[in-house]
């Protein structure tokens, strides 16, 4: 069977090192919506018993509540809802096998089938552009491992989650940040042009509060590792994987 161990590819930001700032990880505040019940703590992730999946650096805490004052000036009916941040490494694990499996099924497509192994191998290359690999090298840590990583988006002023044109975790370029860029410009009227400016609002209030954005995942922003690191162009990451928890269920 094909695993995620056979997508263990190295990303453009791995070269930074890590010198880790020892900051603590701490509960977001409940000033900024969740979006709850969590996903993958519903699917039975394997978050230990005390693993709140609400938890970043304080450092990322502070520039989170930044980025929902800078959001705020410009659309105050808005604010930001909060995916997913804190990510053990079995947790990412866990998700890199459900999206595998996930896409497989969307595919029709069987795991242990040796005469689809090339379809496969596509399935598991497409999950590797947004899973990253769940290493336990300290050199090359999830990004969510570290504390440093949240997955958001934006919300009305009654906590409902705001249609982005596509869903968080989607496999594919509708995922891109500009994916609607194009249609936006061509026809200002569309679902595209919206879809494309709530992404565009959501950037711009996280860069102004220092983060960084995947480059595949309109969802997906970082302070601090080596994402991060890479796209500011700084010499080294501040914030990296911390230990493991208890891997006992916990509780949705």
């Amino acid at each position: 069977m094909l695993s995620a161990r056979t997508f263990f590819l190295l990303r453009p930001w791995s070269d930074r090192p890590i010198r880790d700032c020892g900051e603590s990880l701490n509960q977001i505040p409940l000033s900024l919506h969740r979006l709850e019940p969590h996903p993958y703590a519903s699917l039975g992730a394997p978050y230990g018993v005390d693993a709140d999946p609400f938890r970043l650096r304080q450092g990322v805490v502070d520039r989170l509540l930044r980025a929902q004052d800078e959001l705020q000036q410009e659309h105050p009916e808005l604010c930001l809802a909060i995916f997913d941040a804190w990510r053990p490494i079995p947790v990412q694990a866990f998700m890199v096998e459900h999206a595998i499996a996930k896409e497989c099924r969307k595919r029709k497509l069987k795991r242990n089938d040796r005469s689809q192994a090339e379809e496969l191998q596509r399935v598991i290359d497409d999950v590797g552009r947004f899973w990253a690999p769940p290493s336990l090298d300290p050199c090359t840590p999830p990004p969510h491992s570290t504390g440093a990583a949240v997955d958001l988006t934006l919300a009305d002023s009654q906590g409902i989650a705001l249609n982005m044109g596509g869903e968080i975790d989607a496999i594919g370029s509708i995922s891109e940040p500009d994916h609607y860029r194009e249609a936006a410009n061509d026809q200002p009227q569309s679902e595209a042009y919206l879809w494309h400016n709530r992404r565009q609002s959501l950037a711009e209030a996280m860069g102004k509060a220092g983060f960084s954005q995947h480059p595949n995942e309109w969802w997906h922003f970082s302070y601090g590792d080596q994402l991060w690191a890479w796209r500011k162009g700084f010499a080294e990451a501040i914030y990296g994987a911390l230990p493991v928890p208890d891997s006992k269920p916990r509780t949705a």
